[in-house]
């Protein structure tokens, strides 16, 4: 808490410091040549795009992907002008409205990229797209078939479209048995084959996602994508983490609104699932789910207080949630509370709650705050 002051009820700090180490660790994984696209999907896994775009842009990110056309709207309205692609769909009602953005699209049937085409046509430009294989995830990707070779070299006859790229994405690179990557891999590769002997090729290759980057250095093609760990979220529990040197961006702080006293016997909370069997001190924090503080925290989670632990009591709220500071010393109004940070990983908090890390930070809701330091 030393680079900041928490202001009203509660703020997600975003160490911009932390933001450029691990990108600078990332690079020195990768081979000579291989791009690292940002990926922001999500606001950035929550933590903003807005407030993260000029870091990026200062680290040299040369290229983005984000979910849908609408982030890639709001890195475009943060002043983003490198290559954006949307990994997923774009449905045809929104085509008018995405194509005035200049973005990479999606593609995996040929009537998705005819309706492309035919937009792009209306709106007299050429459209770039990336074609996306389906090589066991089972989402959205033309799957290895001839038929899907076919059709491919039918949309590269389509006017007004250029193919920029084409990928694939890995079910299981996180397990330490990389067996079903490496099928991926070579599905993939078998595709890219097919089509180069059909006479199609493409400007970049890219399949590593954060998992691959740390375990599968073999699946660096042209460019890599990376999530989770260039927030410091890890990707894997087969990886040793511990000694990576990426470190979590984001923490999450709030302050203690009351302190009371209750007896022996006094229940706390909505059903009264807490009973103090002691008398306790408690301490009411203005958080609670609405704001994405799990409800499922409830009698196991923990904040930090004074330095010390503080277990949640009682169910968590809507708006407020309990905590015990009977073992800790002076607690009193005011006192800042670190509910993710220094003592409380994210990464504890995913394995307490039986869920990955990307659900953790996607969940902190948008009445949070987001402060910027470096």
């Amino acid at each position: 808490m030393n680079k900041f002051e928490l202001k009203g009820r509660t703020a997600a700090v975003i160490d911009l410091g932390k933001l450029k180490s691990n990108i600078d660790n990332i690079r020195k994984r990768l081979k000579p040549g291989v791009e690292l696209i940002a990926v922001m999907k999500g606001d950035g896994y929550r933590h903003g795009i807005n407030g993260l775009y000029p870091t990026l842009k200062e680290c040299g990110i040369t290229s983005y992907a984000v979910a849908i056309w609408e982030e890639g709207k709001m890195l475009r309205e943060a002043g983003c002008n490198e290559p954006i692609l949307i990994l997923g769909d774009t449905r045809e009602d929104m085509l008018d409205e995405a194509l005035r953005y200049d973005l990479d699209l999606t593609v995996f049937s040929l009537s998705g990229a005819t309706c492309i085409s035919d937009a792009a046509k209306k709106a007299g430009k050429v459209q770039n797209i990336q074609i996306k294989i389906n090589t066991g995830m089972n989402r959205i990707g033309f799957p290895v078939t001839e038929d899907a070779v076919n059709e491919i070299v039918e949309i590269s006859k389509l006017d007004n479209i250029k193919l920029t790229g084409i990928f694939t994405h890995f079910a299981k690179a996180d397990e330490a048995d990389h067996v079903n990557a490496d099928k991926q891999l070579a599905l993939y590769l078998d595709m890219v084959s097919r089509l180069e002997n059909a006479g199609i090729t493409f400007p970049k290759h890219h399949v590593a996602n954060s998992p691959a980057i740390l375990m599968m250095p073999h699946a660096q093609l042209d460019a890599v994508r990376c999530g989770d760990i260039m927030y410091g979220l890890t990707p894997s529990d087969e990886y040793d983490w511990a000694n990576s040197g990426l470190s979590e961006i984001l923490s999450w702080y709030t302050y203690v609104a009351m302190v009371k006293e209750i007896p022996a016997g006094s229940e706390v909370g909505y059903g009264g699932t807490f009973v103090a069997t002691r008398p306790t001190k408690v301490a009411t924090l203005p958080i609670g789910f609405a704001d994405g503080y799990s409800r499922y925290l409830s009698n196991k989670g923990k904040v930090i207080i004074r330095g010390m632990e503080a277990p949640i009591i009682g169910k968590v709220c809507m708006d407020q949630c309990m905590v015990d500071v009977t073992d800790i010393p002076g607690v009193e109004r005011n006192d800042i509370v670190t509910l993710l940070g220094e003592g409380v990983s994210i990464e504890w908090m995913a394995d307490l709650l039986d869920t990955n890390v990307d659900v953790i930070v996607c969940n902190i809701s948008a009445r949070v705050p987001r402060v910027y330091i470096n």
